[in-house]
């Protein structure tokens, strides 16, 4: 057996015991993990530099740069409009409430990348509302929570640049842009199997619309919410412009400037989108230079905490290429012979599992590497490896207990009782496997691919 193997056993150990035993925050298991590889592997001389080369690197100021723009989304109450029209065009239909759920909650993730803070800003309204038509409260809770799990696998989530990273490890010069319709390509399915999945539980439950009192005038929703919802071509049309226009307009004209622009595309798109809602709300009271510094002030223990968990995990992928843990790993693992269908079948699965004590953005930078070697050794398009993985990671993390941030907030707000949260949950949970072995099996054709 590898050495590279019982590193990663020994880091799993580790986190486990910091953050299940011990009760640690999980950036402080995240940190204790680094020291103890850092002590295992013998590079105490090269302690600073791994940290030092992850404060250099663009993809994490990038996640934190979305992360921020959330806040501004919440403090302006942008994303309140948007819920307003879904609402409006959605509430009418037999389990109205968890279409706006389901609607709503995967926009705001898309937004946010939070999956459990999107529960929270969200679910406080979603769910009540589901509750009223008839949704038992084990339901309601798991509509949420499957729906704001989206928000980790949909452009522009954190454990989206984190993948995106993986293709130049491995050699590929894919563009973000083309990198993220790609990603979009593959989250269509998962938010088609959602709906499926709620269509049916509705009418197993007999699920009633919402009470037209309760529904606002789709008139007045739109004309009050529709800047707010150009907040997401404010966010996607950078990078679909890059991608369809780089070699045929911005090539031309920009020269080798094209593949600077392209590189900071990922940057300055969350600022535009900040100032954008900045400019949209400006004649709000809470809408000034003091009062968003102060919500920064404020709102800055939520984001910390996030930031913190992936610049340790980035430190330990910094230490792990180093070691060229990932392609060694890769190398073991493919000289087994698996089947790539088997492969198809374990991956997820084993990427479940390490979601139970492992944030998805983590599960990524220390594992997504070795990951995306096997199944390229295997024949997969590697592309097509590092797009899932948001989903077999990122989503699937807030789903599966006991990290299951996303189904313990959703549970709190719907006063769920714990058992029967947990075996619906298994089904959502079953079906999201399933459609990530169909998607890594090349059964379903992708948007950009």
């Amino acid at each position: 057996m590898p050495i590279e193997i019982i590193y990663l056993l020994v880091l799993l150990a580790a986190i486990c015991v910091f953050f299940i035993i011990l009760k640690r925050p999980i950036y402080e298991a995240m940190f204790f993990g680094y020291v103890v590889m850092i002590a295992v592997t013998g590079e105490w001389s090269n302690f600073f530099k791994y940290l030092i080369q992850t404060s250099t690197n663009t993809l994490f100021y990038a996640i934190v740069a979305f992360l921020s723009a959330a806040q501004i989304f919440g403090a302006t109450k942008v994303i309140d409009r948007v819920i307003d029209i879904i609402l409006s065009l959605f509430g009418r239909i037999r389990g109205g409430a968890g279409f706006v759920s389901l609607i709503s909650s995967t926009f705001m993730g898309a937004l946010s990348g939070s999956g459990a803070g999107n529960v929270a800003a969200t679910g406080v309204f979603t769910i009540p509302t589901m509750k009223r038509s008839g949704f038992p409260s084990f339901l309601a809770a798991n509509v949420e929570m499957s729906a704001s799990t989206m928000g980790n696998m949909i452009p522009p989530a954190g454990v989206i640049t984190a993948a995106f990273g993986i293709l130049a490890a491995v050699g590929n010069d894919m563009s973000m842009s083309d990198f993220w319709l790609i990603v979009w390509g593959i989250a269509l399915w998962f938010i088609l199997q959602r709906a499926i999945t709620l269509f049916l539980f509705c009418r197993y439950y007999k699920v009633q619309p919402i009470p037209k009192e309760e529904l606002p005038h789709i008139g007045e929703a739109f004309k009050n919410g529709w800047k707010a919802l150009m907040l997401a071509v404010v966010i996607f049309l950078p990078f679909f412009l890059d991608s369809k226009l780089k070699a045929t307009l911005f090539t031309a004209q920009l020269g080798a400037g094209a593949s600077a622009m392209s590189s900071c595309v990922l940057l300055f798109t969350p600022g535009l989108a900040a100032l954008y809602a900045l400019f949209i709300a400006r004649k709000q009271d809470n809408v000034s230079f003091p009062k968003i510094a102060e919500m920064f002030s404020k709102v800055g223990k939520s984001i910390v905490p996030v930031a913190a968990t992936i610049y340790f995990a980035y430190s330990i992928s910094n230490l792990f290429e180093t070691l060229k843990v990932g392609s060694t790993i890769g190398e073991f693992v493919s000289s087994w012979g698996l089947p790539y269908f088997v492969l198809c079948l374990t991956v997820p699965l084993f990427c479940a599992l390490l979601g139970m004590i492992m944030p998805g953005s983590s599960q990524i930078a220390i594992f997504g590497t070795a990951i995306v070697s096997i199944m390229m050794n295997a024949g997969a398009n590697p592309v097509l490896i590092a797009a899932i993985l948001p989903a077999i990671t990122g989503a699937m993390e807030g789903m599966t207990p006991p990290l299951a941030l996303c189904m313990y907030t959703a549970m709190g707000i719907a006063e769920s009782p714990l058992k029967e949260t947990t075996n619906n949950a298994l089904v959502w949970v079953g079906l999201h496997y399933v459609l990530s072995v169909l998607v890594m099996l090349g059964v379903l054709p992708i948007l950009g691919l």
